[in-house]
């Protein structure tokens, strides 16, 4: 029986993933999910991608391995563990170059610094990962803090679902920002998975667990999305990594976009904790917590 593939997914990305396997029938890729917010704790992405390698491998499976994430500001530590475990990840900085292309995304950026993206996961989950994940149904003064350098929005869809768009635009005004949308289908996902997929022969069938079914909310905790078969990959299960000067110009490249940044979450949780003494917070933005965020800090 030939070997199966498996792919390791940002619970982010399990909806557009499962689709793209499902549509394509390669029942012998499985694909297992790690937890869409750790978007908001990257440092967490390399060992939880490194413990699924090696649980796979554990359990005897011997097939080609990738990672269906991007750098996604983990700061070069997940290309470590991708090339320690002998497997490949997505290219790119994040997911919102992974979706709108390197070019594309470079000219939104340089076009205007301050811009917030959102995939149709994150308009999907807007009011639950972004307004009261960050605390702000809690806390409205903490608004500005992180959002006060942000001078518009780009929904960056990847359906044609009239429904998101509204909801992207909502999102839009409820942070008092410009509003535009790009439709970029799947994006490189879609090229990613089908060289995936070509070199997977028939394999075992199809092995579907509950959280890759249940989507976004699924992906949201932890253990294994969703599971469908096998070996994919030309070259029978040939493994590159990303060269290190493109990963390391991956790395370095402008991070604009994701919902949260980090740096400026340290901060605003610090105010907050500061504000249930007594003070409150300034309206005004506060100058470090700028356009850009980790784009691991976010998801895309």
């Amino acid at each position: 029986m030939p070997p199966r593939t498996l792919v390791i997914a940002c619970g982010a990305l399990a909806r557009e993933v499962m689709a793209l396997v499902r549509g394509h029938g390669w029942s012998a890729i499985e694909v297992q999910c790690l937890p869409a917010v750790w978007h908001n704790h990257p440092e967490r992405i390399p060992g939880g991608v490194r413990e699924k390698i090696r649980a796979w491998r554990a359990g005897g499976e011997r097939g080609p391995v990738f990672v269906a994430y991007a750098d996604c500001g983990t700061g070069g530590a997940l290309d470590a563990v991708v090339e320690a475990e002998g497997a490949e990840r997505l290219p790119g900085a994040h997911c919102y170059e992974v979706y709108a292309g390197g070019r594309t995304f470079v000219a939104l950026h340089e076009a205007e610094p301050g811009t917030l993206y959102l995939t149709d996961y994150l308009a999907r989950n807007f009011e639950r990962l972004i307004i009261r994940g960050l605390g702000i149904d809690r806390h409205p003064e903490l608004l500005p803090t992180y959002f006060g350098s942000y001078r518009r929005l780009v929904h960056l869809a990847q359906t044609r679902d009239g429904a998101l768009r509204a909801a992207a635009r909502a999102a839009a005004g409820r942070l008092g920002l410009e509003f535009e949308y790009r439709w970029t289908g799947y994006g490189g996902l879609a090229p990613f998975l089908e060289r995936v997929g070509a070199g997977a022969r028939a394999g075992n069938g199809a092995r579907t667990g509950d959280e890759a079914a249940a989507g976004d909310e699924a992906a949201d905790g932890d253990g294994a999305a969703d599971g469908g078969g096998p070996p994919g990959r030309t070259g029978q299960g040939a493994r590159t990594v990303p060269g290190r000067r493109k990963a390391r110009a991956e790395r370095e490249r402008p991070l604009a976009g994701a919902p949260i940044r980090t740096a400026a979450r340290a901060r605003a949780e610090a105010q907050r904790e500061k504000n249930a003494a007594g003070p409150r917070l300034s309206a005004r933005p506060a100058p470090e917590a700028s356009p850009g965020l980790d784009a691991g800090a976010s998801a895309p």
